[in-house]
This record gives C-alpha cells, sequence and structure tokens, in this order.
C-alpha cells in the first residue's frame, strides 16, 4: 500500500488533533511546539481548518503549531498553494466577490485600506499562489484576535497577530502550504 501525501498528512496530524475546540480549551490555540510525522517537510505549512490549527514543520517530526480562524462555510480555502508574496503591514482591499455578497459591509472599503495597525490583514500577510496566479487566499494577522478558533473569515487563514510575526519571520517565499 502506497503513503499518499494526504495519508501522510493526516497520520502525522492525528495525534495532536482532538477536534473543535471548546471555549474552555481556548488556551490550547496558543503557539505550542508538537510532535508530527518525521516525514512531514521541514519547511511546510499544514492546516486543518477543523482544528483551527496551522502547523509549521520545523525539522523532522517537530511543528510548530499556531491557532487560526478560518473562512465560514463555502467561503474556504481548500488544497495546495504556494507563498509567492510577502508583506508587512500590508494594505487591503476586499475582493469584488466580498463586496457583491455584503454590500453593506465592504463597498465603503473598494477604494481599499492602507496598511497598520486598523487594518484587517493585521501586521503581516503570506499570500497563497497556485499554479502561479494569485488564489486571493492569504495567512495573516488580525485586529480581532478574539475570532481564532473560529469560522467567521471570508476564507483567509488569520492568526493573532505576534503569531503572523513569528510565522512570517521563519517563512521563506517558496513554502508550500496545504489546507486539508
Amino acid at each position: 500500500m502506497s503513503i499518499t501525501r494526504r495519508s501522510l498528512l493526516l497520520s502525522a496530524l492525528a495525534a495532536p488533533l482532538a477536534g473543535p475546540l471548546a471555549a474552555h480549551q481556548r488556551t490550547a490555540l496558543l503557539p505550542t511546539e508538537v510532535r508530527v510525522h518525521p516525514r512531514l517537510r521541514p519547511g511546510d505549512i499544514y492546516v486543518i481548518p477543523e482544528d483551527f490549527h496551522l502547523y509549521h514543520i520545523r525539522r523532522p517530526g517537530v511543528a510548530m503549531r499556531y491557532g487560526v480562524g478560518v473562512g465560514r462555510a463555502g467561503l474556504e480555502f481548500k488544497g495546495s498553494a504556494v507563498i509567492q508574496r510577502k508583506e508587512e503591514w500590508p494594505s487591503w482591499r476586499p475582493t469584488d466577490d466580498m463586496i457583491a455578497r455584503e454590500p453593506e459591509k465592504y463597498a465603503q472599503y473598494a477604494d481599499g485600506v492602507p496598511g497598520g495597525p486598523d487594518n484587517p490583514l493585521g501586521a503581516r500577510a503570506l499570500y497563497l499562489f497556485r499554479n502561479g496566479r494569485d488564489t486571493y487566499y492569504r495567512i495573516h494577522g488580525t485586529t480581532q484576535p478574539e475570532t481564532i478558533g473560529s469560522s467567521v473569515s471570508n476564507g483567509c487563514i488569520r492568526l493573532r497577530n505576534e503569531d503572523v510575526i513569528a510565522l512570517y519571520d521563519q517563512v521563506a517565499l517558496g513554502t508550500h502550504v496545504t489546507v486539508v
């Protein structure tokens, strides 16, 4: 029987996963070094939306696990991508789909929001590309850290600002990201 990337990922991350977290388990969303399957490639990032965690593989068998907020049902990113752009204090503009879906919330930002502490992308953004094209999904910080551990975004993967800064400093362009 051959081992697929998906089966390797799922078996590697099964131990630290326990399903969606209850409110009293919020401390499980803080950054923690965890053991993972040693065949996972150092440098890669794996996101398990149902568990609200992102795993950055640091070395064989070891990952840093971060709590994340993820996209609402139907808006979430799934699959593989590559980080091809990184920004400190990125500017933000809602996508045309976001504006069409919720004009009362997003039309006012159609011209964009400059980077800074009030920007929805937070302190850092890692831009996800597939087949050389921007997916418009990001791994980014947030001005709403209380949303970590929930499915509320328009699809992006959000971390606390201090966590995305730490991840940003560790991640190189060309990093592979897999969202299960």
